[in-house]
């Protein structure tokens, strides 16, 4: 029988031999792998954290410890370890275990984390909490290479010292973010990577380990390094600078050397870092040759449904972009390290002297591109939705500001499927929607984001192009400019089905909601059929195409890709409480409520928040009821 399946508790790792450990790992690898290719997930970031985790376990106790990881992408292993290995089977799946550390999942999930470059922070207030309340327990943050490179980060490692307290950093250092790692603290890490200090400070430890008690030795170890270890083993280093003791490197898929490491680190009464150098994708020839490939895989889905045609929304919206910087030399492109998910390869082979991939950092990002455009050029800002939430006020203060032409190609716009509550792109629309000089749009289509980004390209201040995760429809449906149908505004909306009585409103992916609803009324027999109309532009909002819907129908459905709260439903609902001239239509919202919503497939989570077809035509039933029995009393 497989160990991993007689463990009954992680407790029981310690009385495992080095053998044992070895076959462990094997297991769980393949317990990953199974799993992650059946519903997707992290997996090349997971596979190689394995030995890790295991030497955390083995030497740390997370029912008194507390030990945190940066993002998540690395703690499946843990997951399995620390009684969710018969549920490991419904991972990012709707009402399943999540893809990332959760609190009210576990009592072993210490910290909730989904974006990057948090551990170190919540660490440190881990640890104060710790000294405040006058406990004993050792604080571990485990942060990738990657994310050590982001702001806030460093702004730990900066506090660290004035904090006095005593932490344990781990960097798990295997060269890459998603895409291999950028700037000069890359470079940095690799420097210290390659050192000699490696194999002495290896040797000193397992020489010393070796012929003393397990106690002794460690305090004769700590001892030399103590007395020796900055002109000995170590270059300079940026953390010694800082006044964080930096330990390593060391091996990562080494249980014993890792675990004789964090033996020490536990007996030190200063903040550690404890460089660790592992391999992405490790046990996986497939992922190690390509980590890039195998960070996040897709879940696997019937033959039928991969037979689809089109090309994603990412690939649509980097493609356009491509042809406009073929023709504009003052276009260039900027990422925070998400070339292969915003599918900008092709431009960064293409243009690579156009091409900025900045790392983890958005809000560095987002101030570059607004020194770039008061300089004259056009950057074109690739970001997922969820990511740009952590670049808001770069986006208010030295964009919108000063209304400079940077455009946001905002990716992953709405629901998003399995990533769950920290990666739902629901926030943009309520914390733009209300700030100075930003134009936000949504495209229902191809066809619309091709129009939006080449009017964008002209634009002489900053715009927001939202489109959704999935596979982008080339033309969903012809349209006509409300006012002016022989010359088309790419900002006016557009009525794509006439109708009577009751009109349906959507932006970006819910038109398609909307019309779908339309063709339900029809198959219920419900007459008359409604107005569908395309808003296409959520700010500013077309005021005078709008007053002309609402005031000749009775009744209208606004459905939100975002939160209903600060929506373009809520505006349109504001103005027509001020529309004291005409009588408006009685107006009902529709989108997500006042929750964070779970992992699950984007279907499943359209309905939990009652986004379906049959939600907007009951929406309608009920107007009629409503009306009918204020008919009646009169």
């Amino acid at each position: 029988m497989a160990i991993l399946d007689i463990l009954k508790d992680y407790s029981e790792l310690r009385d495992l031999s080095r053998e044992d450990i070895s076959a462990l790992s094997g297991e769980l690898r393949e317990r990953i792998t199974s799993v992650v290719l059946k519903n997707g997930g992290h997996l090349a970031s997971s596979l190689g954290a394995v030995e890790l985790i295991l030497s955390l376990l083995r030497s740390f106790d997370p029912s008194e410890d507390r030990i945190l990881f940066d993002v998540g992408h690395q703690a499946y292993a843990y997951k399995l370890l620390t009684g969710r290995l018969d549920r490991f089977d419904t991972l990012r799946q709707w009402g399943g275990v999540s893809g990332f550390p959760r609190r009210r999942e576990s009592p072993f999930d210490h910290f909730d984390a989904g974006h990057s470059s948090t551990s170190l922070s919540a660490a440190l207030g881990f640890a104060k909490a710790r000294d405040v309340l006058g406990q004993k327990h050792h604080v571990v943050a485990v942060i990738g290479d990657a994310s050590l490179l982001n702001g806030l980060a460093f702004e730990a490692l900066n506090y660290t010292r004035e904090s006095r307290t005593k932490v344990i950093y781990v960097l798990n250092d295997n060269t890459m973010s998603i895409s291999p790692r950028v700037g000069g603290m890359a470079t940095h890490l690799a420097r210290l990577s390659s050192s000699s200090a490696y194999n002495w400070l290896k040797k000193a430890i397992k020489d010393s380990c070796a012929s003393l008690p397990r106690g002794q030795a460690l305090e004769n170890v700590l001892g030399k390094m103590k007395d020796h270890i900055k002109t000995i083993v170590k270059p300079v280093n940026i953390f010694d600078e800082m006044d964080i003791n930096y330990w390593g490197p060391f091996d990562g898929h080494n249980t014993e050397e890792l675990e004789n490491v964090f033996e020490l680190a536990k007996k030190y009464d200063r903040p550690v870092l404890l460089h660790v150098v592992t391999v992405k994708g490790k046990g996986s020839e497939q992922a190690e040759k390509d980590p890039t490939a195998f960070h996040g895989v897709s879940p696997a889905r019937p033959k039928e449904c991969c037979a689809a045609v089109g090309r994603s929304w990412s690939e649509a919206a980097a493609g356009i972009v491509l042809d406009m910087a073929e023709n504009d030399s003052r276009i260039v492109c900027l990422t925070a390290a998400m070339k292969c998910g915003s599918r900008l390869d092709e431009f960064a082979s293409r243009f690579p002297d156009r091409f900025f991939d900045v790392g983890i950092a958005e809000g560095h990002m987002v101030t570059m591109a607004a020194g770039m455009a008061a300089g004259g050029l056009k950057p074109v800002v690739f970001v997922y939705s969820t990511f740009l939430q952590r670049a808001m006020d770069q986006v208010v203060h030295d964009v919108c500001m000063q209304n400079l032409p940077v455009v946001f190609a905002v990716d992953r716009a709405g629901l998003v499927g399995e990533d769950g509550e920290t990666h739902q792109g629901l926030l943009d629309i309520p914390w733009s929607r209300p700030v100075p000089n930003l134009v936000l749009t949504a495209p229902r289509d191809e066809e619309a984001l091709r129009r939006l980004f080449l009017f964008a390209g002209k634009h002489d201040g900053p715009m927001m192009i939202r489109f959704p995760r999935g596979t982008a429809v080339p033309c969903l449906k012809k349209g006509n400019s409300l006012l002016a149908p022989s010359a088309p505004d790419i900002l006016k909306p557009e009525i794509l089905e006439k109708g009577s009585e009751w009109a349906l409103i959507g932006y970006g992916k819910t038109v398609e909601l909307m019309l779908r609803a339309r063709e339900t009324a029809r198959s219920l027999g419900i007459s008359p059929l409604p107005t569908v109309m395309d808003l296409r532009c959520l700010k500013p909002l077309p005021e005078q195409e709008l007053r002309e819907l609402l005031t000749t129908h009775s009744f209208t459905v606004i459905a939100e890709d975002g939160y209903v709260a600060g929506g373009a439903g809520e505006a349109i609902a504001a103005m027509v409480r001020n529309m004291t001239e005409e009588r408006p239509a009685e107006i009902s919202l529709m989108g997500v409520p006042d929750i964070f919503v779970p992992q699950g497939r984007i279907r499943e989570q359209e309905e939990h928040c009652g986004l379906t077809p049959g939600k907007v035509v009951n929406c309608f039933v009920e107007f009629q009821k409503r009306a009918y029995r204020q008919a009646a009393r009169i």
